[in-house]
């Protein structure tokens, strides 16, 4: 399914320069970060490390208090509505209408897209039928559960289809057979061209999905890269420590993602 014109390879879909945001203390503390054009980009981070607060940015929900953000080579900050119309957000809470159907959900977002009926339509019946809605295309969502909400509300982030998802914990909460369907629809989409910036406490999904894995702490980009990369990253810390630096290096270079995430995060906190 692609519908949509993806971008070329060698752009970014996503550029972040000197971010800043706070509340009662900083959130985001002058972040940069880029996400290539058709790339699978996962931002971990502890509890308050600044991710929600990072994709509400980019999605425009939130203004930042410095800093500048272009999607798909758009100046969010400065055309909103332009950068809105080639990216989707999904909260960990699906938001959709409880007394419309599916069917009517995915009608009415595509109404304020203002998709041609004839367009909408079958685009509207394949994300159902990819999502296994379709037997419950015309129950009303009241009734669904908490999986078949996200399914709802990711069908109709992916109706306008954009070049650009950002996801914020879309599979919290989900059952085994939900959370596989999401994840196939989120593969093809990659697959198609399309770029996903996905924050997730799911680690084994950030390692098995990810092109490129980014580490969030106190608002700060503090590691970046594939799996493979930020063991390396992790075993070069643990050569410059005390004891059997190279045993320990050994073990650092096959560690699991939750691993090296979890000594990424402490050595951070060392530092600080």
């Amino acid at each position: 399914m692609q519908h949509f014109t993806s971008l070329a390879p060698d752009l970014f879909a996503l550029e972040i320069h000197g971010l800043v945001k706070s509340f009662s203390r900083p959130a985001v503390d002058h972040l940069d970060l880029t996400v290539r054009a058709g790339e699978f980009y996962a931002l971990l981070g502890p509890n308050g490390a600044g991710k929600t607060t990072t994709l509400r940015m980019i999605a425009g929900l939130v203004r930042p208090d410095a800093g500048c953000i272009r999607v798909a080579g758009i100046d969010a900050l400065a055309d909103p509505v332009c950068a809105k119309h080639v990216m989707a957000w999904i909260s960990d809470e699906p938001m959709i209408y409880d007394k419309l159907t599916p069917q009517e959900y995915l009608e009415f977002i595509a109404g304020l897209w203002d998709i041609a009926p004839e367009l909408a339509a079958p685009r509207a019946h394949e994300l159902l039928h990819w999502l296994d809605l379709l037997p419950h295309a015309h129950e009303r969502c009241e009734g669904f559960s908490k999986g078949m909400r996200q399914k709802v509300a990711l069908a109709g982030a992916l109706v306008h289809d954009p070049q650009v998802i950002i996801l914020d914990e879309p599979l919290t909460g989900l059952d085994a057979g939900s959370a596989r369907q999401v994840k196939n629809v989120l593969r093809e989409r990659v697959r198609s061209g399309c770029t996903i910036i996905m924050t997730t406490h799911i680690l084994e999904v950030a390692e098995r999905m990810a092109d490129r894995i980014g580490v969030i702490s106190r608002g700060r980009l503090i590691a970046e890269g594939s799996l493979e990369e930020l063991r390396r990253q992790v075993s070069q810390q643990v050569s410059h420590q005390d004891g059997d630096a190279a045993g320990n290096a050994e073990t650092a270079g096959g560690a699991s993602l939750e691993d090296t995430f979890l000594a990424l995060v402490a050595e951070q906190a060392e530092a600080a």
